[in-house]
């Protein structure tokens, strides 16, 4: 693991508005309160294994609002009120006991809810308790996400109320604050429907078993890992921050977190060995973003996604194994050749640690994650895998005194899952309120059909506006908002038109909505990359968007040849796959001047070949026969079109620092 000193240097790169501050604000409350919430946190594990294993049977709409009581409050408690409030303050507290008392009211009432009519209200009562709980949810959103994040949600959710003002596809029938708010907070088409439902029936497995794993120590093992594997590689440390992030970026479900806590490993060696800030930044972001839709835990999308599209989350896992390998894969390819351009070398031997004892140290995080795979794919357990993988991962650590959960670990561990929960809860129930303001007016399906009609025999009009809102919400963070929006009304028109894929499309739109987060000008995961590297961040961003081009392209490509995901027959995917990893490898050389294992590319040849490297990936047998012709003609005038590295001879870089002793073999 990293020692204390390793870690204290890798925060000190975190500007100091970006780094997590939970931690401080946490340890700013008097004991009783933290025994307090331990104790909430403790009892919200032990709730969702006797509700999700059937134990005990009681009402969904119970066991929703009983989980909010029990991680809503550390919301408040963990994010602060306002820019100033370090310690937590009265205006913390407040909404925290708030909430708390709302939610397991409404968990005590949640027979009467099903039972009679909430929506919309019949007693005053009810209509105080509703909008209670929805301004202090629009606060969580607030603190959780920002004022932007607010204030989209916001307008979004009161969407009934002016909808009867808009034009054409997107008028409503009139209603009345009441209702609307009674609907977004009562209906199981709002934050009791299908965000509420992922939250508390899957994703708080996962969840679990991730803070398991870093309170373990499975983070310091993949870091140790990725290096013990690449750090001898040429630009060595880069390679080692795509592998390392990837999995983080998985574990945690968050960009901006991935970037803020791995990036200040990650980054700071990427500097050391040779790789300028801008571009040590732009690889994080990237290496950050793809951890979402990395197998086999992925982001709060995917889970989602299983639950609207009636799909196995066994068969997403599945799905986003091909496109998550070609992206990271694109990854690779940019940094070899900007290692081998540049004569960036990778780190002295020894200064890695073994492969052989970093496989002997952290065997049981192998064993659990090849469990979980076998568990979800195989034995399609779904919602039950990540508790096996849990007890199992709690057993195999007997055998390691290094990893044992001794009952001193036990509180930190009760807080991990109390702090990721609450993240969780505090961004993902907001966006069910967006669900709820399009579904109380019923224009989704309007807006399908119109999309529908506006694209007449082309599907390219309804893909681009998909992109586009993709982009604009993905730029502001609200990944799952985008999804959401998208799949009530971009989706249905999809199929509707050119009888695409299902999965095909859900997959499309969420990696849209995803690579926003790199995409100028408000490439966010960028821009928080570009404060820790120390460079500018309209340069950080530009080059994010040029290492990440492979995932602007991909989701095309499966869209239009399922086979890409596992959705048609597998000579298909053999074939495909082929050809994708061959157009990977071309538009990564196009793009960073070098051609794995060639060399240096002529200018005139760069655009060229990207333009062929595409062809080739596209799934349709005339583009990818012309890329093929194209470039291997282009490969045939060696003198004209390419050179040998020079760079491969030429000096290495200055030696870089040593890493911490406790990384070494």
């Amino acid at each position: 693991m990293l020692s204390e000193k390793d870690k204290a240097l890798s925060q000190e790169a975190v500007p100091a508005d970006l780094r997590d501050r939970t931690l401080e604000r946490w340890q700013s409350m008097p004991l009783a309160v933290r025994v307090i919430l331990q104790t909430m946190s403790a009892a919200g594990a032990l709730l969702a294994v006797v509700y999700i294993f059937g134990i005990v049977p009681f009402l969904d709409v119970t066991y929703y609002f009983l989980l909010m009581a029990l991680y809503l409050p550390w919301v408040y408690l963990l994010l602060p009120a306002y820019k100033g409030e370090v310690r937590v303050g009265i205006f913390s507290y407040i909404p925290a006991l708030a909430i708390c008392g709302l939610t397991f009211f409404m968990a005590y009432m949640g027979r009467s809810l099903i039972f009679q009519t909430w929506v919309p209200v019949s007693h005053t009562w009810q209509l105080v308790v509703g909008a209670g709980i929805y301004i202090l949810i629009l606060d969580a959103a607030r603190r959780a996400g920002g004022y932007i994040f607010l204030g989209i949600v916001l307008a979004l959710s009161l969407y009934p109320i002016y909808a009867v003002y808009m034009p054409g596809m997107f008028w409503g029938p009139p209603t009345t604050l009441a209702r609307t708010v009674a609907f977004n907070v009562f209906s199981g088409d709002a934050m009791l429907g299908v965000v509420t439902r992922v939250v508390g029936e899957t994703i708080i497995g996962f969840l679990i078993l991730a803070a398991l794993l870093v309170a373990t120590g499975a983070a310091d093992f993949f870091l140790k890992l990725a290096l013990a594997l690449l750090g001898k590689a040429r630009g060595g440390p880069a390679k080692v921050a795509v592998i390392a992030s990837g999995f983080f970026g998985s574990l945690s479900g968050s960009i901006f977190s991935n970037v803020v806590g791995t990036g200040s490993v990650t980054i700071r060696a990427m500097k050391r060995s040779g790789f300028p800030g801008y571009y040590a930044g732009a690889l994080e972001a990237c290496a950050s973003t793809g951890g979402m839709l990395m197998p086999p835990v992925m982001g709060a999308v995917a889970f989602i996604m299983a639950d609207f599209t009636n799909t196995s989350y066994g068969v997403i896992v599945l799905a986003a194994i091909i496109p998550s390998a070609l992206y990271y894969f694109g990854l690779y390819c940019h940094v070899d050749g900007y290692a081998a351009k540049h004569g960036i070398k990778g780190l002295p031997q020894i200064e890695l640690p073994s492969v052989r004892k970093t496989l002997i140290d952290g065997w049981p995080f192998i064993i659990v994650l090849g469990f979980l795979i076998y568990a979800l794919v195989f034995l399609r357990l779904e919602r039950l895998a990540p508790f096996y993988a849990s007890g199992l991962l709690i057993f195999l650590t007997f055998f390691k005194k290094e990893l044992r959960i001794t009952l001193s670990r036990i509180p930190n561990i009760i807080y991990e899952i109390g702090k990721m929960l609450s993240q969780t809860i505090g961004l993902l129930l907001p966006t069910s309120f967006i669900l709820g303001g399009l579904m109380a007016t019923g224009v989704a399906p309007v807006i399908a059909s119109e999309l529908v009609r506006m694209g007449g025999d082309s599907v390219i009009p309804v893909l681009a506006i998909g992109i586009a809102v993709c982009m604009v919400f993905g730029m502001l963070g609200m990944i799952v908002a985008a999804y959401l929006m998208l799949a009530l009304t971009l989706a249905p028109a999809l199929e509707q038109m050119a009888g695409l894929n299902t999965l095909a499309i859900h997959m499309f739109i969420a990696y849209y909505a995803t690579l926003a987060a790199i995409t100028p000008p408000i490439a966010l995961a960028a821009f928080l990359a570009s404060r820790i590297s120390d460079s500018d961040p309209l340069l950080t961003s530009v080059h994010a968007a040029r290492l990440g081009i492979v995932l602007y392209f991909i989701p095309i490509f499966f869209l239009f040849e399922p086979a890409l995901i596992l959705q048609g027959p597998l000579h298909l995917t053999a074939i495909w796959v082929t050809f994708n990893i061959l157009a990977v490898v071309i538009i990564a050389g196009a793009s960073e001047g070098r051609m794995m294992y060639l060399g240096r590319l002529k200018a005139w040849t760069r655009p060229i070949l990207f333009a062929a490297g595409l062809c080739i990936g596209f799934p349709e047998w005339m583009s990818t026969v012309g890329g093929l012709a194209v470039t291997a003609g282009i490969l045939a005038l060696r003198g004209l079109a390419w050179q040998p590295d020079a760079a491969e001879d030429g000096p290495a870089p200055a030696t870089p620092e040593p890493l911490a002793d406790t990384q070494r073999g």
